[in-house]
């Protein structure tokens, strides 16, 4: 049995921290260009290297996305940002443009290279010539299913490596290969610029009937046709096991240190779980499933893995989060007297019952006794985000700790 490993995401040097921190075998993130998130904080040349030091210092691997399909003039660019990477020895380049491919091999070719799903990875022979070629892993298009994954394995090198999304955003385009955001704003998903038209709300116009918006579906608010569910598979980690799958990916370079926190410690301890003994990873399905539900998300599907997508993988009447929980603020120190301190993210109130979430999986409630701005002076409530604030609570956390609150009105509305 291979045991995988778990890749998550990271969009900035606290993000990068927290999945380590919370159960990441290994991170991918994004320099300030050449990647597939421009709208992602990515990482300033300085901020790469400070978070390769701290995930190695954790035995933990960095990949880094260089993913966009390239024109001429990305290539000169491109060239010198790998002598940059060459020097600060990340583990992984994720790449899916032929070009940029050639450039990496010859730049630094002591560095392994990851074939994007963006390069449409659909078939056995498409890996046996992407390792012929010298890479060491490919990323599985999303639209393969478990059974095509395992006879892909059965039919490559068994060096060569397979990764697979297990958790996260579903593209409506195959492969992530969309042209809709560069048609309606200009701005080119290929080049990490999506502006996401997949997630709004669309109408029919007739040609002769200007103005007028007929919704596409029968429903008085118009439809939302493209907007995915989002994939799940903390169900399945036995299928993907079998399936031959080497690396468990994690969608998500965009967001917070909450979300990151919460599917890297639920997957972190079912892959776990399940290789410990499948009884224990049966009898553990319920809080797995807690858990992961107390990230946003906008409801769960199994995408392709199990067959075709069918009208029930859409959400049809909104494009809204289910959000649980708010986030607060990760623990960056504390104190001799137990005070903690952090960068607040969201509003919260002395006299407020909190949560703290640690990574060995347990989840304290606590009641906020006292709270002190930057020049130590007692305050009420912290309203201005990115604020640095200090915190007595009534239990005291550790560093990297998060710090997040329920959601009230969402778990209301949420059956």
């Amino acid at each position: 049995m291979r045991k995988p490993e778990l890749l998550v995401p990271a969009s900035s040097l606290e993000v990068l921290k927290t999945a380590v921190i919370f159960g990441a075998d290994a991170v991918y993130i994004g320099g300030e260009a050449f990647g597939l998130r421009a709208k992602a904080k990515n990482f300033s040349g300085q901020e790469m290297e400070e978070g390769i030091a701290f995930a190695h210092e954790h035995g933990v691997r960095v990949h880094v996305t260089a993913n966009i399909l390239a024109h001429n003039y990305d290539l000169e660019g491109a060239r010198k940002y790998f002598f940059e990477l060459k020097e600060m020895k990340p583990d992984a380049l994720i790449i899916a443009d032929p070009g940029m491919f050639m450039l990496a091999r010859e730049i630094c070719p002591e560095i392994d290279i990851h074939v994007s799903t963006q390069a449409n990875n659909t078939n056995y022979m498409t890996y046996r010539f992407w390792h012929e070629q010298g890479a060491k892993r490919v990323v599985s298009a999303r639209e393969l299913s478990l059974a095509e994954i395992k006879e892909i394995r059965e039919k490559i090198p068994q060096d060569l490596e397979i990764e697979s999304f297990i958790h996260g955003a579903m593209c409506i385009s195959y492969s992530g290969r969309c042209l809709l955001s560069s048609y309606f704003t200009g701005r080119d998903a290929n080049h990490g610029a999506c502006t996401h038209p997949c997630r709004w709300k669309y109408a029919v116009v007739e040609e002769k009937r200007p103005g007028e918006y007929l919704p596409v579906y029968e429903n008085e608010r118009g439809t939302y046709i493209f907007n995915s569910k989002d994939l799940c598979m903390i169900e399945h980690i036995p299928e993907l096991i079998d399936a031959g799958i080497d690396s468990f990916k994690i969608e998500g370079r965009m967001k917070t240190a909450l979300y990151v926190a919460t599917v890297a410690r639920t997957y972190r301890r079912a892959i776990d779980d399940y290789l410990e003994s499948e009884e224990k990873y049966r009898t553990d399905m319920e809080w797995y499933q807690e858990e992961i539900a107390k990230c946003t998300y906008r409801q769960f599907t199994t995408g392709f893995y199990f067959g075709k997508p069918d009208e029930n993988t859409q959400i049809y009447d909104n494009n809204t989060y289910v959000n649980e929980y708010i986030y607060l603020g990760i623990v960056s120190s504390v104190d001799d007297a137990g005070r903690a301190r952090f960068e607040q993210r969201n509003k919260f109130s002395v006299g407020d019952e909190i949560e703290i979430m640690k990574p060995d999986g347990s989840n304290i409630p606590v009641k906020t006794l006292a709270m002190y701005n930057e020049d130590g002076d007692e305050v009420e409530s912290c309203p201005h985000s990115k604020q640095l604030i200090d915190v007595a609570l009534s239990q005291s956390p550790q560093p990297y700790d998060i710090l997040r609150v329920r959601n009230v009105q969402q778990s209301e509305e949420t059956p």
